[in-house]
């Protein structure tokens, strides 16, 4: 429970720290106790008045509740960590790991003197049906840090503990997921995907009980916390329960904290603020939903409440990357009408900007909402534009034949469909292979989700379009179009059966392949001579295809 003198004295602390700015002097912390938040700009937002922590339905006229974690009761163990986020994103030295002060501060068992622990309430469209109020419901932000090279981040814990928005919840995450969303959202940062990152994955014996596939069949699994890194946590659910609510006070101040804090580019004095903020939303959203298609991965679960302010991918639960592809590929077990499927994850993407644009509507005059549905109505055409150009990079093109591409691209995918080749291979070992071996059944032998492809009646005539379309492209030599599709196409990719061998291990205390995981995905343009080993590049083995992933986490 956090006290109103806790809150005032933990407010005047943080205002005290000021931050070392990046030098020849500079000294990455190696200890916890030289470590500090930064000021929060958060706190100037509404907070709950009510400070105990129970869980209630109808929390008004906030956009935080201040609330302490939970401690953990039983031994703590570091999973891994983020070397890059720890050090690139907060200074800390990989050294501070070994230190217990480390290990309770991202467990939650340790709260910072600078740190004023919230809980953030918000709303949101779970499977297109309005939910009302949602918030974080085993999450708690911890505080801001602006770095080193000025970069402000929010640390938030998952899997901490009741908050006011748990519901029937107890406010804990568990290891198989969030060994899950440790690992995703480092590798989809390297991929290139704007993403929230993980620093730190901690996992205990406290039992906690989950029935993972809704059958009425509760088992005891471990508690796990990840301490995750974003810009911002502020989704489209955010701003949908107060407009929902009518706090329209409350709604006019987060939105131009988002607009100030986030996109400076935007006058904040000029009257069309919003209607900027929203298009650059819209825009955002787009150019990530097709990074997403671009790379095969499916989200799971887009609803509003999932989708960040800032664009970047947030919430990692029942995710996969689609492998023998399949435009329907539904990852998540508990999406039994597939409405979250790879191939509907732009049309979603627009749906739930439509219910953003209705929870900017209350501010703005009559003119200014045409323009928000004039957004709307063009994003299509320039989604389609923007998925063209992703996919035209991954065959090698650098030229924009709109007819010839589009013919070209939907034959290739209709063909991968047909033949069930691998998404990823596919496009890895089209950029691997010389064009001189393309149409060579003896090469084709070393490509494997290649020589699926070859299969196809329409295969040669896929080789003969491709290789005259390549033409097109002024002085591109062959080991050139190699190297350029091999920089955006990954050969690694957290497949659901890598995933699963890492958590069984870590479920036996065993978190060498969580580490190792890491390492490959932090570098999946790059062959890795072990992983190859391990086969991750190879065809799937056949009990991964009984892998089920729901949202229970």
């Amino acid at each position: 429970m956090a006290s109103g003198k806790h809150l005032h004295d933990l407010e005047g602390n943080s205002t005290h720290f000021v931050m070392e700015r990046a030098n020849d002097s500079f000294c990455l912390k190696k200890d916890m106790n030289d470590w500090q938040f930064s000021h929060s700009k958060l706190l100037t937002l509404p907070l709950d008045i009510t400070q105990e922590n129970y869980v209630r339905c109808n929390v008004k006229n906030s956009i935080f509740s201040v609330v302490l974690p939970t401690p953990l009761k039983t031994k703590l163990k570091l999973v891994s960590y983020s070397e890059d986020a720890l050090v690139n994103i907060l200074d800390m030295d990989p050294s501070v790991t070994k230190t217990d002060e480390f290990l309770e501060f991202v467990a939650g068992n340790r709260i910072l003197p600078s740190s004023v622990p919230l809980a953030h309430r918000y709303g949101g469209h779970q499977f297109g049906v309005w939910a009302m109020q949602l918030g974080d419901g085993r999450a708690h932000l911890l505080g801001e840090y602006i770095n080193r090279t000025g970069d402000r981040w929010e640390l938030q814990l998952k899997g901490s503990g009741k908050t006011p928005y748990s519901r029937s919840a107890d406010g804990r995450a568990v290891l198989r997921s969030s060994v899950r969303e440790f690992i995703c959202s480092e590798a989809m940062y390297y991929l290139g995907i704007p993403t929230s990152r993980a620093a730190s994955l901690v996992v205990t014996d406290d039992p906690v009980l989950r029935d993972q596939f809704y059958r009425g069949l509760e088992m005891t699994e471990r508690a796990a916390v990840v301490l995750r890194l974003a810009p911002s946590w502020f989704r489209f659910g955010s701003l949908q329960i107060l407009a929902h609510n009518e706090e329209l006070t409350v709604l006019k101040q987060l939105l131009d904290f988002i607009l100030i804090e986030h996109y400076p580019q935007i006058d904040p004095g000029d009257e069309n603020k919003y209607v900027q903020l929203f298009s650059q939303i819209a825009h955002k959203t787009v150019d990530l939903t097709v990074g997403w298609q671009s790379v095969g991965f499916v989200h799971g679960v887009l609803n509003t409440d999932n989708m960040s302010m800032v664009a970047i991918t947030i919430d990692y639960g029942p995710f996969g990357f689609v492998e023998a592809y399949d435009p329907q590929f539904v990852p998540n077990y508990s999406d039994k009408e597939g409405r979250y499927r790879l191939n509907r994850q732009l049309e979603i993407a627009e749906w739930n900007l439509k219910k953003l644009s209705q929870a900017f509507i209350p501010l703005l005059d009559e003119s200014q909402v045409i323009q928000v549905m004039e957004e709307l109505q063009n994003l299509g055409q320039s989604t389609s534009k923007k998925l063209r150009s992703a996919f035209r990079k991954k065959l090698g093109f650098l030229q924009d034949i709109d007819a010839a591409d589009n013919r070209l691209i939907k034959l290739l995918l209709q063909m991968m469909e047909e033949t069930r080749a691998d998404f990823t291979m596919t496009f890895r070992q089209l950029g691997e292979i010389s064009l001189t071996d393309l149409g060579n059944p003896q090469a084709l032998k070393s490509y494997w989700s290649l020589k699926k492809l070859s299969s196809h009646d329409n295969y040669p005539a896929f080789v003969e379009a491709y290789l005259k379309r390549l033409q097109v492209e002024k002085d591109l030599t062959d080991e050139e179009r190699k190297r350029r599709m091999c920089q955006v196409n990954p050969r690694y990719v957290l497949r659901n059966w890598i995933a699963q061998t890492a958590i069984e291990k870590a479920e036996a205390d065993n978190f060498s392949e969580v580490q190792f995981l890491l390492e490959v995905l932090r570098h999946p343009f790059t062959i890795n001579e072990e992983a190859e080993k391990k086969g991750y590049a190879d065809p799937p083995p056949e009990w991964s295809c009984t892998i089920r992933v729901s949202c229970s986490s």
